[in-house]
């Protein structure tokens, strides 16, 4: 055979390299990022006015974002210096929209949803689109992200910053370009300054980058921008450690068992090879972020308890990256598939229950609307007002009209013009002067307060003990409040032993 016949037999041999089979191409990135965002903002405006109730903290936000912006200052020199940025915020935001219930808490519905779609595209970066996709939609359906979705606090609002500050650490690994870093650094500072213990995510983001070896440039980079962040938080955790009484209230861990739960789940995730993309690995990432922060609490109350659930919500990042990727993991195993989306709606009708429940009053540690509701009702006008101790003044505070017809019996100046949160005492033997002047006295003390300790409390329950007796007490969430009338006031006016009945508040909106 000549060469001439076998040319074509041998160019029939060689053909087009076939193409690999692609995977499908999974979620579009706007997918990913909307998504989660409309998923977000459904469950948060889902029950947001919680019956037109206010629980303590956030009735502290709405006293002090209606004070002009150097009366915030002048009481951050007191007290809350460390919320001090994120009430200079809401007093902006109910300057520019009114200072109602619903502008109280829109905010943390927009930053949570924020957050989820950041959650999404971190996802997304370091596993593909389906599992950004998931660990977006998972995020917002966390119990504790949509309890504090709807809260007017802070601790929506440094998640979503930490959200963000870890993606652009992600983005910045491959990189040395200064202004990615600076943009890592600037979003860091500002949540720490919205609240201190957002600095632990850096310690996380650190082991994070310890952990994958990235090189020398990075970690220098990435140090020049944690430093940082140190010196700009630095002045502001120096002068809030001199109003360290204000977490006195924290006797041990608050709803630890979240934590516990959320972690161990995280950790069995991260045993699944999930996403392997770039140079940071999803687990490596999620892990230190979900674990680290309520850790290094949980040893810091060691010496002094501080452990609170929504100091480190943030940490809801790594659980809801897990959980997507892990889902993503599973459904491409095709055999095992089923039973991972059995698994899922199981999950989601047990969420049912959490999250009606979330959107009562009764989900929150107090009912500060409430409590005020019952002064009002209990009291007369005339009456004598005390509170046990004092600085449960901020429990009634919110709405001015429940305490207008009553006078309080210690109240020597009031918070506004003191620049405080609960006002300033008078002297006790003043304050026993006063109560011997009235025949009846309403006295608010908050449920579980401990034991009372300063001389100005002292005088009001050792008065009440040997001047007055206890006519009833109505028992509202949070408080209890007691009618009490002098011993030679033998006839009170019928009725005031009654009970109190649930009705519907009324609130200054």
């Amino acid at each position: 055979m000549s060469l001439d016949e076998r040319a074509p037999a041998v160019a029939t041999t060689v053909s087009p390299p076939v193409p690999a089979r692609r995977q499908s191409p999974g979620p579009a990135k706007a997918v990913v990022v909307i998504a989660p965002l409309a998923l977000t903002i459904a469950l948060g405006l889902w029950g947001i006015r919680r019956q037109n109730t206010m629980w303590g903290d956030e009735s502290v936000t709405y006293q002090l974002a209606h004070r002009d912006l150097s009366q915030i200052w002048h009481t951050a020199q007191h007290i809350d210096l460390v919320h001090s940025l994120y009430y200079a915020v809401m007093h902006q935001i109910f300057g520019l929209f009114g200072g109602g219930l619903l502008t109280l808490r829109l905010p943390s519905v927009l930053a949570i949803s924020v957050a989820a779609s950041g959650v999404g595209l971190l996802a997304l970066r370091l596993a593909g689109p389906r599992a950004g996709l998931l660990a977006g939609l998972v995020f917002p359906l966390l119990p504790q992200v949509q309890k504090y979705a709807q809260e007017g606090r802070s601790y929506a609002m440094v998640c979503a910053l930490v959200t963000w500050a870890t993606y652009a650490l992600v983005v910045s690994v491959p990189h040395r370009a200064r202004w990615r870093w600076a943009v890592y650094g600037s979003t860091m500072l500002l949540a720490c300054l919205l609240h201190e213990f957002a600095v632990l995510a850096l310690v996380a983001h650190g082991v994070t980058l310890v952990v994958s070896r990235v090189p020398r440039p990075v970690m220098r980079a990435w140090s020049v921008a944690a430093a940082g962040v140190v010196a700009g938080l630095l002045p502001l955790a120096i002068y809030s450690a001199g109003q360290s009484e204000q977490v006195s209230w924290i006797g041990g861990p608050v709803r630890l068992r979240y934590f516990l739960v959320v972690a161990v789940v995280g950790v069995v995730c991260a045993r699944a090879p999930l996403g392997v993309r770039g140079p940071v690995r999803l687990s490596v990432l999620a892990v230190p972020i979900l674990v680290l922060p309520g850790l290094l609490l949980l040893i810091t109350s060691l010496v002094k308890p501080l452990f609170v659930d929504r100091y480190v919500l943030y940490s809801n990042i790594g659980i809801a990256l897990l959980l997507g990727a892990c889902m993503d993991y599973f459904h491409r195993l095709q055999r095992s598939s089923r039973y991972v989306w059995i698994a899922v709606v199981a999950a989601l009708a047990a969420l049912v229950q959490p999250s009606l429940s979330l959107r009562t009053p009764q989900s929150r540690s107090d009912d500060a609307t409430a409590i005020g509701a019952t002064v009002r009702k209990e009291g007369r006008p005339g009456d004598g007002l005390l509170y046990l101790a004092g600085r449960h003044r901020i429990l009634t505070a919110a709405n001015p009209e429940d305490t207008r017809s009553l006078t309080d019996l210690a109240l020597a100046q009031d918070p506004v013009s003191s620049n405080t949160l609960a006002g300033v005492e008078l002297p006790a033997q003043e304050i026993a002067a006063r109560m011997l002047e009235f025949d009846r006295i309403v006295a608010v003390r908050a449920a579980g307060a401990h034991s009372l300790s300063n001389p100005q409390d002292e005088a009001k329950t050792s008065t009440l003990r040997r001047h007055f007796r206890a006519y009833g007490t109505t028992h509202v969430n949070g408080a209890r409040v007691t009618v009490y009338v002098r011993d030679h006031d033998p006839s009170p006016k019928a009725g005031t032993d009654q009970p109190y009945r649930h009705h519907r508040p009324r609130v200054p909106f």
